[in-house]
């Protein structure tokens, strides 16, 4: 394998680690201390200097004003995020931009790329289901009367939907095909819920009565829905990579200056074995990440198809990024529950990104399920 970046991949990364630099995790209040959400809306002024950056267009083609970059460079820009918890939803708005490019109607694309990559037009997706366990694709219907498309159904812990102007959602059809409705925040017979995540941010729990789409605005080519949920899976693995990355940094500077016995804690045995231990952890959901990321990017075929190796890097990502801020939690003793210590927060948000992964049990079984259908030759 060789995971060399490109110099446009490259490129991005740091640029990313520009407008990232200045970012505080704490910024906002404590989702310890807050019983409701930690804030109304995202981070603006960041997404405004993402947009600046060019960073929200990178999907994009150059005739909407992008980079025409990969899933590779914006997984390497999400891990820069995931450093310092930046409150942008830059995975979904661009994972959302990136399918109507590919799969979505031209009228579709004139109104919402290049918008989308400059920041104006916010995107998100509603990939969690009626309960975040059931396929998101079942939970809402779609029917076609009079020339349009009606939805009806609910999706939960929708991201940023009270920040995103349109909101990617799947529905089924009576013939069993998979479609998805463009539906705008504000629109007959769509009720939006408050929800909050564990991390604290606003999510919102999405009700489709009877909602009418315009054909223009539903995207019903083969594929579309699969492609967006592998996208949106692999960034999640992203932001839990670096978010396992910097929790690991932190656990490092901390156990080198706490002193027992007259020595760092970090010359414990003890100690170094687990963080040792982590460090696997990270590398192996490096390794399980580029590989996914790529064969999104590339469309290369594989013994198994791209799903396969998804389910690979959700299964460490999940497991990983739990078992990581663990030890973290564990090796800062008292002080990593202090809430004037930023490692709380990362706490909150790993688990946020593992329950939005699902149980690494369920990606066993759906590789375990690929394996059955896909043979080796």
């Amino acid at each position: 394998m060789d995971f060399t970046f490109t110099e446009e991949q490259q490129a991005a990364a740091e640029a990313a680690k520009g407008v990232f630099a200045g970012v505080a995790p704490d910024a906002v209040p404590s989702p310890a201390l807050t019983p409701g959400a930690v804030a109304e809306t995202c981070d603006r002024a960041l997404w405004g200097r993402l947009a600046d950056a060019d960073l929200l267009s990178l999907l994009l083609d150059t005739r909407y004003g992008g980079a025409g970059l990969d899933a590779i460079a914006l997984c390497l820009v999400l891990r820069e995020s995931a450093r310092v918890l930046a409150r942008v939803p830059l995975l979904e708005s661009s994972a959302a931009a990136a399918t109507v490019q590919a799969f979505g109607g031209e009228e579709a694309k004139a109104d919402l790329l290049a918008r989308a990559g400059r920041g104006e037009t916010v995107l998100t997706v509603a990939a969690h289901g009626r309960t975040g366990h059931d396929p998101a694709e079942q939970s809402v219907t779609a029917r076609q009367d009079g020339g349009g498309w009606v939805l009806d159904g609910v999706q939960t812990a929708v991201p940023w939907a009270y920040d995103a102007d349109v909101t990617l959602v799947p529905a089924h059809t009576a013939t069993g095909r998979t479609v998805l409705g463009l539906v705008p925040r504000r629109h007959e017979g769509v009720l939006p819920a408050e929800q909050v995540s564990t991390s604290g941010e606003r999510l919102g729990e999405l009700r489709l009565e009877s909602a009418r789409l315009a054909p223009r605005d539903v995207i019903d080519a083969d594929g579309a829905w699969e492609w967006l949920r592998d996208l949106l899976a692999t960034g999640t693995c992203a932001l839990a990579l670096g978010l396992g990355e910097r929790v690991l940094r932190m656990t490092g500077e901390y156990t080198g200056k706490r002193e027992q016995f007259g020595f760092p804690i970090a010359t414990f045995q003890a100690v170094a074995v687990q963080a040792a231990d982590r460090y696997i952890d990270l590398r192996a959901m490096e390794a399980t990440l580029w590989q996914a990321a790529w064969r999104i990017a590339s469309g290369a075929p594989g013994p198994l198809p791209a799903a396969g190796d998804v389910a690979v890097a959700k299964i460490w990502a999940a497991e990983g990024v739990r078992r990581v801020v663990q030890t973290a939690q564990h090796l800062h003793g008292g002080f990593g529950a202090d809430v004037d210590y930023p490692l709380h927060r990362y706490h909150a948000w790993a688990k946020h990104l593992e329950l939005s992964l699902g149980p690494a049990a369920a990606h066993e079984e759906a590789l375990g399920d690929l394996l059955a259908t896909h043979p080796p030759a």
